[in-house]
């Protein structure tokens, strides 16, 4: 039992600092989730939730932050019953919330491990089990953990040392963008190859004759009745399958994917940072003087008469266009946030803290 319990110790830690620490890379993108979660809430047992959705960021950072502390305690056995029962409560919550999703369809992803590994509900109920019998293995066998590695005042240093680590790796991510972008829009995407399958897909079809249920390859004669279809290699399937640009005119988004596009995405302008309006039209003008022939343009998931009154009050005199809030918000985690387009590849990404120089984005288009 000693090298059981001590490889689910082992476990344990390492799984919670590495959730942690996958979900600081991209702090924002937790925080959509939470407010998904409040949201849900709010709509099932009163509005009251509503009034976290305006500190999910600071809640991201302290959730994602716990994880990674607590972790690092636990490997360290630093004050080890009151870092497990803590261990406990996160594990308690985690819990509730991936059943929740699961049995009421309400979040189809809890966001566990960010975007870096996609859980279905379920699966992440199992997962969070999982944890609970590790944390269950350590609880009743701690007799095998009596040393702990680090104690008293060293004790103090050290797990005040990783708190800072922790909180400094969320708090920069949240100030900029995450340090590794696993969504479809990273840098070097081509988004136009992404919006079409890898290959052409194939299927299997379910279909029912006399009671007798049957799989084809091929669609069979009209003597079967259809049930279903499945795809046999659904990993080709188009890893982008939401993104459109449009305005008035009509359809933007095949001109968008063609030629040197310097776009500003503008997610929603009440939260909207304000603060870079001179630097972002600096930016602008360079781009149409540029002889890398660059269109400077804007997306925004605003209403059009919201977003009327936003551009006047930035002086921003270049095209506009509309995208779905959750497409913006998935290519980039800042509002607002510039985005640099060679025939549909992703060339460059900035967050409003990071406005480059016409030249840093003239490099990037060589």
């Amino acid at each position: 039992m000693r090298t059981v319990t001590r490889v689910s110790w082992f476990l344990l830690g390492a799984l919670f600092i590495f959730s942690g620490l996958i979900k600081l890379n991209d702090p924002v993108g937790t925080a959509y989730k939470l407010e998904e979660y409040f949201e849900v809430f709010a709509a099932d047992f009163g509005s009251f939730f509503l009034f976290f959705k305006s500190s999910a960021r600071t809640l991201s950072i302290i959730l994602c932050s716990l994880e990674v502390i607590l972790g690092v305690a636990l490997l360290l056995r630093w004050h080890l019953r009151i870092t497990l029962w803590l261990l406990f409560g996160l594990l308690l919550f985690f819990t509730f919330l991936t059943f929740y999703s699961a049995a009421f369809n309400k979040v189809t992803d809890c966001g566990c491990f960010g975007d870096f590994i996609k859980l279905s509900p379920w699966t992440s109920f199992i997962k969070d089990l999982f944890l609970m019998a590790l944390w269950g293995i350590v609880f009743f066998h701690q007799r095998f953990l009596r040393h702990a590695f680090v104690q008293g005042t060293t004790g103090v240093m050290v797990m005040t040392f990783a708190s800072a680590i922790a909180i400094g790796i969320g708090v920069r991510a949240l100030g900029h963008l995450p340090y590794f972008d696993f969504l479809p829009y990273k840098v070097g995407n081509d988004i136009g190859k992404l919006m079409k399958p890898s290959e052409p897909i194939r299927y299997k079809y379910i279909m029912e004759k006399n009671g007798k249920t049957q799989e084809f390859t091929t669609y069979p004669d009209s003597t079967w009745t259809y049930k279903s279809m499945v795809a046999l290699n659904p990993e080709a399937a188009p890893k982008i399958t939401d993104f459109r640009v449009w305005n008035d005119e009509g359809d933007y988004t095949p001109e968008l994917l063609r030629g040197n596009k310097l776009v500003l995405v503008v997610q929603n302008t009440d939260k909207t940072d304000r603060d870079r309006y001179e630097q972002i039209n600096k930016l602008f003008e360079d781009a149409k003087q540029s002889r890398r022939n660059i269109t400077p343009l804007i997306i925004t998931s605003s209403s059009p008469e919201e977003f009327d009154v936003f551009r006047h009050n930035a002086n921003f005199a270049v095209p506009f266009y509309y995208a779905d809030a959750t497409v913006l918000k998935s290519i980039i985690r800042s509002n607002p946030g510039f985005v640099l387009l060679k025939d549909g590849v992703v060339k460059g990404k900035y967050h409003y803290h990071d406005i480059p120089s016409i030249g840093k984005v003239e490099e990037k288009l060589q």
